[in-house]
């Protein structure tokens, strides 16, 4: 397996990334994409994309280091996401090991990310990989 960051313009953002971040995202339209990707890079937004030997994207990570009080430095993952039919197969521990490689190598001090409540086949898959719940999540909508 290959995993490689791509920057912002790079046509395999929309051509192999979009398709699998669009199981998760499903929101998503490559104009909508290219906007956030565009903006969000300046602000630490990366995207890393996880290819088979065969050159097929099978998996997906959105992520940015922050810095805060409460964490110092931290690997944030916005997105994580293994297509439908490579799941099981190792794609997110993969994924999952190369972010922690990179945070290490970055010198934070946690990995975390946030997963929606009814998410539970990704709750199991986390807490294989040895994530911890630590918080709750809070949103108040802005839009009607």
């Amino acid at each position: 397996m290959k995993i490689i960051e791509l920057a912002p313009g790079d046509p395999r953002l929309e051509s192999d990334l979009l398709p699998v971040l669009s199981e998760l995202r499903p929101h998503l339209t490559p104009e909508l994409f290219r906007e956030v990707y565009e903006a969000g890079h300046p602000e630490g937004l990366r995207f890393t994309a996880a290819y088979t030997d065969d050159g097929r994207c099978v998996g997906a990570a959105g992520w940015r280091i922050i810095n805060n009080t409460s964490s110092l430095r931290k690997l944030y993952v916005d997105d994580l996401v293994t297509a439908a039919a490579d799941r099981s197969t190792g794609v997110g521990h993969a994924l999952v090991a190369h972010l922690e490689e990179h945070a290490r190598a970055a010198g934070c001090h946690e990995l975390n990310l946030d997963s929606g409540t009814h998410r539970t086949g990704a709750h199991r898959f986390y807490l294989r990989e040895r994530f911890d719940i630590v918080a709750f999540h809070f949103t108040r909508s802005l839009t009607d």
